[in-house]
């Protein structure tokens, strides 16, 4: 079974819940969108995991999956987080950048612009995660690398959704330039003031496209 089937079943699902097709606390039914997907009930377990892993869902022996909603506050607090944990990095990595870690990193600028150039909105995300988890590795900070990763992974479906806000994709991909600048001058204070402010901007974008989600919501029940 391809592991890409189970990437698409869960961006999907992601989606769903991120956008509010799903209530908090909603059990979801296997069968109904293993025919819903055109897919076997492997890769919907497998995006299951991977949801349950970035926080979106409770696994609950012989219950199933049940959906969980973050609040508002603590979106807010997990992007805060993250803002400074890749500042930190982003600080480290001017300082400690190998020349083949800034080849590559300049290969994910590239593609992330190829992918815009194309309208590919997936793609662009997939660059864009690389961009990120070569700057953690840079940092040449184990420890540190793992912790940004793993809060990148909880907050993943939601800085996916901001990109989808009008003007986000070019804004995001300025934003990266300007912290490859950066590293490019070796200065760690201007890298870690780049990657504070990105990340920080998702954030903000991110309430903006739901607040749009709400509007759109009341207007269909009202």
């Amino acid at each position: 079974m391809s592991p890409r089937i189970a990437d698409s079943v869960r961006e999907r699902i992601e989606q769903m819940i991120v956008t509010g097709e799903f209530a908090d606390g909603e059990r979801l039914d296997e069968v109904k969108l293993a025919e819903q997907f055109g897919v076997s009930r492997t890769p919907l377990r497998e995006a299951f995991q991977s949801l349950a892993a970035s926080g979106l869902l409770t696994l609950e022996a012989r219950r199933g999956a049940f959906i969980r909603h973050p609040d508002f506050v603590e979106l807010v607090e997990m992007f805060e987080v993250m803002a400074e944990i890749e500042a930190m990095c982003g600080f480290r990595a001017a300082r400690r950048v190998t020349q083949d870690q800034m080849v590559a990193i300049g290969l994910t600028i590239d593609a992330c612009e190829a992918a815009i150039a194309m309208g590919d909105f997936d793609e662009y995300y997939r660059e864009n995660e690389k961009f990120h988890h070569l700057l953690y590795d840079a940092s040449g900070n184990r420890f540190l690398a793992r912790e940004a990763a793993r809060l990148h992974k909880r907050l993943k479906p939601y800085r996916r959704m901001q990109l989808r806000t009008s003007g986000r994709m070019p804004q995001s991909m300025r934003e990266h330039r300007t912290v490859y600048a950066a590293l490019q001058r070796g200065d760690p204070k201007a890298t870690a003031l780049a990657l504070r402010l990105h990340v920080a901007i998702q954030g903000e974008r991110f309430n903006d496209l739901m607040v749009s989600y709400r509007q759109m919501a009341s207007l269909k029940t009202g």
